[in-house]
């Protein structure tokens, strides 16, 4: 059985809030999907407005990312402390791209929720980073991770950086 729509659990992300121990950073890994998982987001001006709106603000900074078609993957962490919630500032970049959308009158461009981990220090963050950058592979989009054009570095994220 399902949890309610108002029910956390695995259909339902529960975001909660990160968390700051003894002054370490914080790293968010995070995977947002367009809605109905609609091959949407792989074209160089969407690319460009993605990037254009994680900059706009510093509230949360944006390190490596890979965007795909109907989804993407990012790794955040707070650009001041105490941080903006996270919901918070997906919703602003969000809303940002879909108000800026090339294609007007496309209807809805994202999925209403999103996934989120904090990573722990430590934890093997270059791991996650080289499972995140090998996704145009496993896709079958790309022969090698290096050459798909739809991935990047925003900000350096202490110590996630690989």
């Amino acid at each position: 059985m399902s949890p309610a729509p108002d029910q956390p659990g695995r259909r339902y992300p529960i975001h909660p809030a990160s968390s700051e121990k003894d002054n370490r950073s914080i790293v968010i890994f995070l995977t947002v999907c367009t809605k109905d998982r609609q091959p949407l987001l792989s074209e160089p001006k969407i690319h460009e407005l993605l990037v254009t709106w994680w900059r706009k603000t510093d509230r949360w900074l944006v390190g490596h990312y890979v965007v795909l078609p109907d989804h993407l993957h990012l790794f955040c962490a707070p650009g001041r402390i105490p941080e903006k919630p996270l919901p918070a500032w997906v919703a602003y970049w969000k809303n940002g791209v879909a108000r800026n959308w090339p294609k007007r009158n496309h209807g809805a461009i994202w999925q209403r929720d999103f996934w989120d981990t904090q990573l722990r220090q430590g934890e093997s963050d270059g791991t996650k980073w080289e499972y995140v950058r090998h996704n145009p592979v496993r896709h079958g989009l790309v022969q090698s991770p290096e050459t798909w054009p739809y991935q990047g570095k925003v900000h350096s994220l202490d110590w996630h950086d690989p």
